[in-house]
């Protein structure tokens, strides 16, 4: 949490007009609206997307302007978008500890303010000037990532047969495209060299693979401090990096078994703590580790093009965070 709290200082003033653009979008005229979208707000999480698009921007052009402290703050509302969206599909009832929208107030109003987040992050994008047709279709395009990654996952939780290749496309889709759109349009918006748009691209792509991969190692190890129930891929029958990592230690035969357990979880609650056991007695913690280490590094390198300074040394800092956090 310190560091969280250091790096939301750094980004002053920009951090205190980005929370003040994401408020003023989301402002109407009903009480209930206003009250649901408050209650969202007050538990906001790390606001990583932000952070990243801003430093980002800094990174190119020493500072950030109104259009791209407005990219910032549609990154977070089309974030949070998405996760009123994935509670109800998902049925979720907690989210950063405490209950969730559609859990307070029903399905049908948790998808509407999802909605609503979305169009409000939409109309911030479309008002950045020059910029906004350009980062629309950036956006736009996460936005299509996001739907086919969401339906891939189902696709493979019915079948069980998730590959390696069909892991990275669907956290690729659902979590690190939004990264990339968001570092990438900041850079847009900074007026950054073709050079640095690549940077920012592979950056924001490697950083979120990262940061998704040890949500995923974070989801067999770690106590409810994430502020979500832990094991919950495995009741939604996700089979990610961990379980991969073990099924590649054993034979065909109970490769098998194991993904057959994981479809059969509706009927048998106990497969679950079966294949957390599995996954922590063949190494899949350790394998889905080194190649999180991995992106990390990548994510590191990527951030060679950018000219050094404070926003450099910052975004290399956030990105030992993203690989390490326990929160």
């Amino acid at each position: 949490m310190d560091f969280i709290r250091e790096y939301q200082a750094f980004l002053q003033p920009d951090w205190s007009e980005v929370a003040g653009l994401m408020q003023e979008a989301l402002q109407s005229d009903i009480r209930l609206l206003n009250q649901a979208n408050a209650h969202i707000l007050s538990h906001n999480g790390k606001m990583l997307r932000p952070a990243l698009s801003l430093l980002v921007g800094r990174a190119c052009a020493g500072s950030v302007d109104g259009n791209g402290r407005k990219i910032a703050a549609a990154a977070e509302l089309m974030h949070n978008a998405t996760l009123l969206h994935d509670d109800v599909a998902d049925r979720s009832a907690e989210r950063r500890g405490v209950p969730t929208t559609s859990s307070l107030m029903g399905n049908d109003a948790a998808v509407l303010l999802g909605d609503y987040w979305l169009v409000k992050a939409m109309d911030l994008i479309l008002s950045c000037g020059p910029h906004s047709e350009r980062c629309i279709r950036i956006f736009s395009k996460t936005l299509s990532d996001l739907a086919e990654g969401e339906m891939l996952q189902l696709q493979k939780a019915v079948q069980g047969d998730t590959s390696r290749d069909d892991y990275f496309r669907i956290i690729y889709s659902k979590t690190a495209s939004l990264f990339e759109a968001a570092c990438v349009s900041a850079a847009v918006c900074a007026g950054a060299p073709d050079e640095l748009l690549e940077a920012a691209r592979e950056f924001g792509i490697r950083v979120g693979i990262a940061f998704q991969i040890q949500d995923d190692i974070l989801d067999y190890t770690a106590t409810d401090a994430l502020g979500k129930p832990t094991g919950m891929d495995l009741k939604e029958k996700k089979i990610t990096l961990p379980l991969l990592g073990a099924l590649l230690a054993v034979s065909d035969e109970r490769n098998r078994l194991v993904r057959r357990m994981v479809c059969e979880i509706d009927s048998h609650p106990e497969h679950p703590a079966r294949i957390r056991e599995f996954v922590l007695q063949e190494g899949g913690i350790a394998y889905a580790a080194s190649v999180l280490e991995e992106y990390v590094a990548k994510a590191q390198e990527a951030l060679r093009v950018f000219p050094a300074g404070e926003a450099v040394a910052m975004l290399s800092a956030l990105t030992r965070f993203i690989g390490t956090r326990t929160v």
